[in-house]
């Protein structure tokens, strides 16, 4: 069996290379490039390290492609008035999408990425869990990828601790090229405002509008919708009387909604783009949803209907933001679907297939 590799250059898709290795599989490594500007010494590096190991590096060019499928639809949905999440369509499009497709033409039947997940197989197709190493679980952000797609990759991660990797290639005397763990967009090197801002000229830059209460009272003036995020507080430049939070965006009267901490919580949403990785009517009863990287999940009861699904959250609330996931988990940690959250909308009837 042929498992192409993914490396970007850092520590966990290199200890996955060489755990993979290790174990006899016939390796690919593969490392795509998605930016115009790119880095020879760290691509020199990984090639010295492969060949090291008896590998040859395959280098895919796909910046044309993750500029189409990740970089501009990320510009788009703020616009939008989203708060997008990229990583999560990164995986999806990209690389569980193009270069899956580019490893398989070049006869690998696997992808390898140094995800933190867990990944199992059953008779009714890849059970996706989170890893092992929680703090590190990246399960989220693979909650888009269908089924059919996470049927051909390889987590390696999925039982090893983030703190034991470091050890693990220094044993093998391999030193990572890229020490620095990116821990945001991997394509904005500072503010996201100022990289959407960079890629607006004239009148495609949305106009300044009122800042209102939900009375409809206003408060100041914003400069663009796209440079506020729901549960925002810095930033507003109002002086009240109690702290004032974003609480969404009215595109149509190009108004920004803030109130005080007690009206972020609603406790329901919707979520379309809907991907289900494991049948709803092998649902648990008790369900966890999850809709930011860093948030814990929180029980609540999930209806679908069609290809959209209804959330409402069971006690305390977080603010649900348009554009981010939604990943809904089984108590045991077994991802049961992801979706986008969708703007806010009036609540239809839906046939309920589960609740807690």
């Amino acid at each position: 069996m042929k498992i192409a590799v993914a490396v970007s250059g850092g520590l966990d898709s290199l200890a996955s290379l060489v755990m993979l290795r290790e174990e006899g599989y016939d390796i690919l490594p593969v490392h795509a490039r998605f930016f115009d500007l790119h880095d020879e010494l760290l691509e020199k590096k990984l090639g010295d390290i492969c060949t090291g190991l008896g590998l040859d590096l395959h280098v895919l060019h796909l910046q044309e492609e993750f500029a189409a499928r990740v970089i501009q639809p990320f510009v788009q949905d703020y616009l939008d008035g989203l708060t997008p999440n990229p990583c999560a369509r990164c995986n999806r499009r990209i690389k569980f999408g193009l270069l899956l497709d580019r490893v398989l033409a070049l006869g690998a039947s696997a992808l390898a990425t140094g995800h933190y997940a867990g990944l199992e197989k059953s008779h009714s197709g890849p059970v996706l869990r989170r890893a092992l190493d929680t703090d590190k679980d990246q399960s989220y952000f693979l909650s888009l990828v269908p089924s059919e797609r996470l049927a051909m990759a390889v987590f390696p991660m999925r039982r090893q601790y983030k703190s034991g990797m470091d050890g693990f290639l220094q044993s093998r005397n391999i030193a990572v090229p890229a020490r620095e763990e990116s821990n945001e967009v991997c394509f904005i090197p500072g503010d996201y405002r100022e990289f959407i801002a960079c890629r607006l000229e004239g009148d495609l830059e949305p106009a300044p509008g009122p800042i209102a209460d939900s009375s409809g009272r206003i408060l100041g003036r914003h400069q663009g919708l796209w440079r506020y995020t729901p549960g925002q507080r810095r930033g507003l430049g109002i002086a009240f009387k109690y702290p004032l939070y974003v609480l969404r965006k009215d595109l149509a009267a190009n108004t920004l909604v803030v109130g005080a901490r007690e009206e972020l919580g609603t406790g329901e949403f919707e979520a379309g783009e809907l991907n289900i990785l494991e049948d709803p009517r092998n649902w648990p009863r008790d369900l966890l949803v999850q809709t930011r990287y860093r948030q814990k999940a929180r029980p609540a009861q999930a209806e679908l209907c069609g290809q959209r699904m209804h959330v409402r959250y069971r006690g305390e609330a977080g603010l649900p933001v348009p554009g981010q996931v939604a990943a809904v988990y089984s108590p045991e940690g077994q991802v049961l679907a992801g979706g986008i959250i969708q703007q806010e909308q009036a609540v239809k009837p839906c046939l309920q297939t589960h609740s807690s």
